[in-house]
């Protein structure tokens, strides 16, 4: 019986961290804007809670105790450090505030959601360009150091470095949680949609929902898509952002067999699509034309919308393939667009053309280790009958490739080659 309460505790205790742990983040941070504080408080609580819990069984609202736990910590720690006692009743009246909305919270069972304020707050100017969508994806999101590296092609502990500056900028500079003004908005949106498309593309890469680190991502990136397409419903790119969502989404259930092997774009059933998640896609893209303002994420969307025209009719529609790719490279040009454009002309004008028209590793040198590239040079060079440069890059694609389905797929590939 013991075991069985034990293991209900901690339970409990994964879901809240998986439901809630950036609006509890959020919550703690919002007045103090101490976000590494504000981990290491709710890391203690929940610590607290696995030793509360299994003797005094699982509170009603357990995000209400674990706030209250880490609110005390935070003040313990935070005592510890004045310096000054004249500073003592400042901090003790912070904490009362908090305590208060806290309590009104608890009584209405609803933690205030201040999670899109702290994502604008990392996406400040003041913090370093190429930590802020990491610093997102960590602190409101929830992913660790190791799996945010390996997102960004850089190494853990140069990630883990740049995230405990970028924390304590946000502490020094005072820089305040909030939705910034209009006049603020343009330079900090495009991190904020970055970081929410790079949580969903996590939780995507795991369509049966079997890593633990990856579950729930995607709900959780649909959660923040809504909540900036209704905060900012004249910015059309939030509208592009979720409609991208929606159309991969919508082929979820299609993505792998009864048996878990993966199933490409093009060998999946558009009858099993869901029309539902389709249809409020498109309808997003034609709510952003009339913004009249194009942006990647609507350019993104136009793409996968095209993929399921082309799929569902059999309509031929890669020369308007091709162009899209052109006008995401010329807006937002990076290697994973031109490799995609690639293989869009390898269906226009050929595989050789499209060999010529790959991203070089000599030019990007994170290319060594993506493993798409290789997988998409392995799959040209097949196709002019280099079968032994093929077999070489799909080595270096399944050595690279993470989910074993995918793996499977490619070694299928590479084992179909006629050496």
């Amino acid at each position: 019986m013991e075991a069985i309460i034990e293991e209900q505790a901690q339970l409990t205790a994964d879901a809240v961290a998986r439901r809630s742990y950036g609006k509890l983040v959020a919550f703690l941070a919002a007045r103090t804007r101490d976000v590494a504080a504000a981990e290491d408080a709710l890391s203690d609580a929940f610590a607290a809670a696995l030793r509360d819990w299994p003797r005094n069984g699982c509170p009603d609202n357990p995000e209400a105790w674990l706030l209250t736990a880490a609110r005390r910590r935070l003040i313990d720690a935070a005592r510890r450090r004045q310096t000054s006692d004249a500073a003592v009743p400042q901090l003790q009246l912070l904490y009362e505030e908090l305590e208060a909305e806290l309590e009104a919270a608890s009584a209405e069972r609803e933690i205030p959601d201040r999670r899109l304020a702290l994502m604008f707050a990392c996406a400040h100017p003041a913090i370093d360009a190429e930590v802020r969508a990491p610093l997102i994806l960590q602190v409101v999101v929830g992913l660790d150091a190791r799996t945010i590296a390996s997102a960004f092609l850089v190494s853990p502990a140069a990630m883990s470095k740049r995230l405990v500056r970028a924390k304590t900028k946000i502490q020094q500079a005072g820089i305040p949680f909030r939705i910034p003004g209009r006049d603020e908005l343009a330079e900090r949106l495009d991190t904020v949609l970055d970081a929410t498309y790079a949580a969903f593309a996590e939780g995507w890469a795991d369509p049966a929902g079997t890593d633990v680190a990856r579950r729930n991502l995607t709900e959780e990136a649909f959660f923040l898509a809504r909540l900036l397409v209704e905060l900012l419903p004249s910015e059309p790119e939030p509208l592009g952002l979720l409609a991208l969502m929606l159309h991969a989404e919508a082929r979820r259930p299609t993505r792998r067999t009864e048996t878990g092997d993966y199933v490409p774009l093009a060998q999946q059933n558009p009858v099993l699509w869901n029309t539902a998640m389709i249809e409020e896609a498109e309808d997003l893209l034609k709510r952003a034309a009339t913004l009249n303002l194009i942006g990647r994420y609507q350019l993104e969307a136009a793409l996968q919308s095209a993929h399921v025209t082309r799929c569902r009719t059999g309509r031929h529609n890669w020369p308007q393939v091709v162009q899209l790719y052109d006008a995401l490279a010329a807006l937002a040009p990076s290697p994973v667009v031109e490799i995609n454009r690639a293989l869009a002309l390898a269906e226009t004008e050929g595989p050789r053309a499209a060999l010529d028209a790959m991203p070089k590793p000599t030019d990007d040198a994170r290319l060594n280790q993506y493993q798409p590239f290789w997988a998409a040079r392995a799959d040209l060079l097949a196709r002019i009958g280099a079968c032994r440069k093929a077999h070489e890059a799909y080595e270096l694609a399944i050595g690279l490739e993470r989910d074993p389905s995918v793996r499977r797929f490619l070694q299928q590939r590479q084992a179909a080659l006629s050496m």
